[in-house]
């Protein structure tokens, strides 16, 4: 595997030279040239593959891809998880749709991959099966980026060879092809990447294969089924130009066939026996949450045998190839330096409770956690000095969140429980041992019935807790940390660019979701499809140790995407091609739980208190973040969304 990653990085490190990829004749080299030896071709792949628009580590909503490598560090911590309801933003009031354009810098990587295409068949320095195994990555690399374009864009214009400059500017203008063009354009790329493929790249993971484009192809055909189902009344509806000649939006009737080549592509994969989930058979939810939790840290480690993940994307610390996750997203008491901004992804008390319990009574339900002894579970408004709380231990305070699903101990950090070897302190507030008052957010100490002192957030030293103080939001205020993707068994190293847990872009188990969901919406399939749908939706459950069958619905699909693929860039996604967006955020709220630690009791206890954060305003998606505005309409004579 060192070998493996060894390449794939010394190939990526060209990624910032675009040069290299002009390769027409009176340009700097040849294709013949560039291509005459193994580097060549290595150096010319790694440049797209490095620009590749892949939602990992280093992308955000808010700047775009590859933020935050090197000494670009600016993006304040923000990830695609702060744009829906996964999680909140420990400083700033996050929202919003993508803030940043891709059409320019996509046209630009597809320009060059056509290039590379146009190029390969007329090459005389390499045979054909090589020839074949560049255009199908070529192939691959296409349809990724398209399908960037799509999901941002709808239909747009399709160009599939360089376009040259030859003194008539209007013949460089190329229409916008119709939203079901565009994803069937896609889809055909994924096909003919497939059939070109062979068995070249077959056992890596870091460079495209025929099962990365079969697995991208159930990505692409279930979005392209979601827009034909969900782009109309009563979903949503659009109106104008962009409507009326079809750039937006597919025929209802299609999106069967769109679900149908989901179905088949993840049946294809399923029954190679070359993938399967990570120890997909634990003994207990503590071993379910130890495997979930390593197959994201150390993706490398889970390749043995059949793999989880299916295309990867890899880094090198103090390099163009670093991320800065574990600067960000670690506790605060773990990121002690004045200049670095822990402590920033604050999951929802929305995101925490969309888990189930163990009671695998087949339905699926989840349940809210119990807050109070009148078991009032709605009343958001703050502490109440009148309210009976239900207690928790002074040295536990994380058992009120035992006996959940394990997937949920794997990605987010309670109050009181251990970061490695370091206890984290979250508290936000504290009862009088004499019950006359109470302090919320905001540095205080009070003596206990035991004589001890004790204080708001839970230590004195601002460098010895985690949660609810205001200063440089390096400070949880939704009553959670995160955890997924964190190398928490080594230390962090402090300081930026020195990030390298590889990111896990496609694995099989959102292809087994992907196939769950493409049945479940499919007009009416088989029995023996739906028995497929249900299989693969349980088996996906069973990985986090429960033990019953629930049924494949689609409240039940969607809860399982929710929690399977959270943080994985995924959600946003999932609420846009739903049309669902603008009904889950409606002056919507998203939710917080604050630790008070309670002194009236000898020894003190906790209780918990849910909460509208402080500084989190209610969000509404609006209706025209469904789609994004094209650029340079006025210049470029596009039809402009709706």
């Amino acid at each position: 595997m060192k070998s493996i990653i060894s390449l794939f990085l010394g190939l990526v490190l060209f990624a910032g030279c675009s040069d290299i990829l002009d390769i027409e004749p009176n340009n700097k080299i040849t294709a013949n040239d560039l291509f005459a030896t193994e580097e060549g071709i290595q150096a010319h792949m790694a440049n797209l593959y490095g620009r590749l628009p892949i939602e990992d580590f280093t992308y955000s909503p808010n700047r775009g891809f590859n933020v935050g490598v090197g000494s670009d560090v600016n993006n304040a911590g923000f990830m695609a998880a702060h744009f829906c309801d996964e999680a909140i933003h420990s400083e700033f009031n996050d929202w919003g749709e993508e803030w940043f354009d891709y059409w320019d810098d996509g046209y630009r990587l597809i320009r060059d991959i056509n290039s590379l295409l146009v190029a390969i068949p007329d090459l005389t320095s390499i045979n054909d099966q090589k020839k074949n195994e560049i255009l199908a990555e070529g192939h691959f690399l296409r349809a990724y980026t398209y399908f960037a374009l799509a999901k941002r864009y709808g239909g747009v214009p399709i160009i599939e060879v360089p376009q040259e400059y030859q003194s008539d500017i209007e013949a460089l203008r190329v229409p916008r092809n119709t939203e079901k063009e565009t994803w069937d354009f896609i889809l055909n790329e994924c096909d003919l990447a497939v059939s070109m493929f062979g068995t070249a790249n077959e056992s890596d993971v870091l460079r495209a294969n025929k099962w990365t484009a079969l697995a991208l192809k159930t990505r692409v055909a279930l979005y392209a089924a979601s827009v034909a189902k969900f782009t109309h009344q009563p979903y949503v509806s659009f109106s104008g130009p962009a409507v009326e000649q079809e750039l937006v939006g597919i025929e209802a009737s299609l999106a069967d066939t769109y679900y149908d080549a989901c179905i088949a592509a993840a049946r294809e994969i399923m029954t190679s026996g070359k993938f399967g989930l990570y120890k997909p058979q634990p003994i207990s939810p503590e071993e379910a949450t130890l495997n979930y939790q390593k197959l994201f840290e150390h993706p490398f480690d889970c390749l043995d045998g059949v793999k989880e993940p299916i295309f990867m994307k890899a880094y090198a610390s103090n390099s163009i190839l670093a991320h800065n996750y574990d600067m960000w997203f670690s506790p605060r008491q773990m990121i002690l330096d004045a200049n670095l901004y822990p402590g920033r992804m604050n999951p929802t008390l929305d995101f925490v409770e969309s888990f189930e319990d163990y009671t695998d009574d087949g339905s699926g339900a989840v349940k809210p956690f119990k807050t109070r002894v009148d078991g009032n579970e709605t009343n958001y408004d703050g502490f109440d000095l009148s309210t009976e709380y239900l207690s928790f231990p002074l040295e536990r305070p994380y058992e009120a969140f035992e006996g959940r699903d394990a997937r949920l101990y794997a990605m987010v950090l309670f109050p009181g429980q251990n970061y490695g070897d370091t206890k984290i302190i979250i508290q936000g507030g504290m009862v009088k041992a004499d019950g006359s008052d109470f302090y919320y957010r905001t540095q205080a100490s009070e003596k206990g019935l035991d004589g001890l002192t004790y204080y708001t957030y839970g230590a004195e030293n601002s460098d010895h807790y985690s949660g609810f103080d205001p200063t440089l939001g390096r400070y949880t205020r939704s009553g959670f940390l995160f955890k997924k993707f964190l190398q928490i068994d080594k230390p962090v190293e402090q300081a930026w660019g020195r990030c390298t847990q590889p990111w896990i872009d496609i694995r099989y188990g959102e292809v087994l979701l992907n196939c769950a969901e493409a049945v479940c919406e499919k007009s009416n399939p088989t029995s023996e499809e739906k028995q497929f749908g249900q299989d693969a939706l349980n088996a996906v459950r069973k990985r986090a140790a429960h033990k019953d069958d629930i049924a494949l619905t689609r409240e039940n699909v969607r809860k399982e995407r929710f929690v399977e693929l959270a943080f994985e860039n995924k959600r946003r996604w999932d609420l846009i091609r739903w049309r669902v967006f603008h009904k889950e955020f409606e002056s919507r709220i998203r939710k917080g739980i604050v630790p008070f630690l309670d002194l009236r009791t000898n020894p003190p206890h906790y209780l918990y208190v849910r909460v509208n954060p402080l500084g989190i305003e209610p969000k509404t998606f609006d209706y025209t973040w469904y789609y994004k505005s094209i650029p340079g309409t006025g210049a470029n004579g596009l039809v402009q969304n709706p």
